[in-house]
């Protein structure tokens, strides 16, 4: 087949336009895999019969193996018991982490606004107590000019 007898169509693409031999493919590394979280999660999601008090239900395996290990801890299965616990307190520490992060900024104390009328407050405080001061001055200097009067018995 020759250049000009070459058909071009679906799954047919132009000579010029294909990836050359040896040449480095634009997706080099292939599809991305799934990581193993996404993996464990995925797999404990699925759906699966349990049978209990002699009826059938489906649950995640998830719900299963943890009704299974509290059952077992339940039964005094002393790994089951420490298994239970570790899990207990890893969900704690994960909520609480949660909660922390979901927690809103403190606020600062005082916005700019707020450091204005204080700044006011604080210059009305200052301009009231030096006039006191001089008033209270005044009048100690009109007593002491003034003699005081004598004593009557």
């Amino acid at each position: 087949m020759s250049e000009r007898n070459y058909e071009v169509g679906y799954g047919k693409p132009p000579r010029h336009s294909r990836f050359r031999t040896g040449e480095p493919s634009a997706n080099p590394r292939g599809r991305p895999r799934k990581n193993m979280t996404a993996l464990l999660v995925e797999g404990l999601n699925k759906k699966v019969t349990v049978t209990e008090n002699g009826r059938r239900r489906k649950v995640t395996l998830r719900e299963a193996i943890t009704s299974q290990l509290i059952n077992q801890s339940a039964s005094a299965d002393l790994r089951a018991t420490k298994m239970l616990l570790d899990l207990i307190k890893d969900a704690e520490r994960q909520t609480a982490a949660a909660a922390a992060a979901a927690a809103p900024d403190p606020a600062p104390p005082f916005t700019k606004a707020d450091e204005e009328v204080v700044e006011q407050l604080i210059e009305r405080l200052r301009h009231q107590i030096l006039t006191e001061m001089k008033a209270a001055e005044a009048s100690r200097e009109t007593t002491q000019a003034e003699p005081a009067p004598p004593a009557e018995e």
